[in-house]
């Protein structure tokens, strides 16, 4: 079985009923087909950051969904370490030419150690990085 990597973009598509990615979102999902998902600590942190000021009712519902992904069989959420922040950092740092957050680098370092190549995702970041990034609007 596959591991695809899934992205703040996807999750926030997924969560918000009414955002603009979320049918291509769920599209890029459904040709995954039964790949397992891997995210991060820092793609979590984004996803709650990018939905705090969606009021009480989103704000909820992307804690209930961070909380389920947690104790999801079929997600892996790898941690954030000092050691792993410190291997971000020497990303971000090298990537200076390129417009990379430090979670899309936190993101690349996890697809690197766990040797995926596909990512859900519509960011030009990855695809500058040599990943098949997955959602496009149609």
């Amino acid at each position: 079985m596959s591991t695809v990597f899934a992205d703040t973009l996807f999750w926030i598509a997924k969560v918000r009923p009414r955002d603009p990615w979320r049918a291509a979102a769920r599209e890029a999902l459904r040709r995954a087909g039964d790949a397992r998902l891997l995210t991060t600590d820092e793609v979590l942190n984004e996803l709650l950051a990018a939905l705090s000021r969606g009021g009480p009712v989103l704000r909820k519902k992307a804690v209930d969904t961070v909380r389920l992904l947690l104790r999801s069989p079929t997600v892996t959420v790898v941690p954030q370490t000092h050691e792993s922040f410190l291997a971000v950092l020497d990303r971000y740092e090298a990537r200076g030419d390129k417009g990379y957050s430090l979670t899309d680098c936190a993101s690349m370092n996890a697809m690197d150690a766990h040797g995926i190549r596909e990512i859900l995702t519509n960011d030009r970041h990855f695809h500058q990085e040599g990943y098949a990034v997955l959602i496009e609007r149609r």
